[in-house]
């Protein structure tokens, strides 16, 4: 089963930047695309953006789009998402994930996974 650790979060003033690392082990990161996800205090978890294996290719949720930017350096095995512009609703606890229950572009069984790892917390404040 493929480790996942999350790093970079903080607290930031809205229009404020951050860059948050994922760092996997345990698995062929190279052959599969990663994505990023949130979840704020009593909402579901919600896709954020994800990235092909290759780098090439990129999805972004609405709410973030032309804001937040994926990549990926598969020679380190990390996942990265920068944050620009953060908002107070961007407020939440960032993870990411493999493509386990990748279904298409943006496209996840978020419920399906069984495992996540801790996460980082990402505060904006107004």
């Amino acid at each position: 089963q493929v480790q996942l650790v999350e790093s970079g979060g903080g607290l930031v003033q809205a229009g404020g930047s951050l860059r948050l690392s994922c760092a996997a082990s345990g698995g062929t990161f190279s052959s599969y695309a990663m994505g990023w996800f949130r979840q704020a205090p009593g909402k579901e978890r919600e896709f954020v953006a994800d990235i092909s294996w290759s780098g090439y290719s990129t999805y972004y949720a609405d709410s973030v789009k032309g804001r937040f930017t994926i990549s990926r350096d598969n020679a380190k095995n990390t996942v990265y998402l920068q944050m620009n512009s953060l908002k107070p609703d961007g407020s939440a606890v960032y993870s990411c994930q493999d493509d386990e229950h990748r279904y298409g572009s943006s496209q996840y069984r978020i419920r399906d996974y069984d495992y996540w790892g801790q996460g980082t917390q990402v505060t904006v404040s107004s």
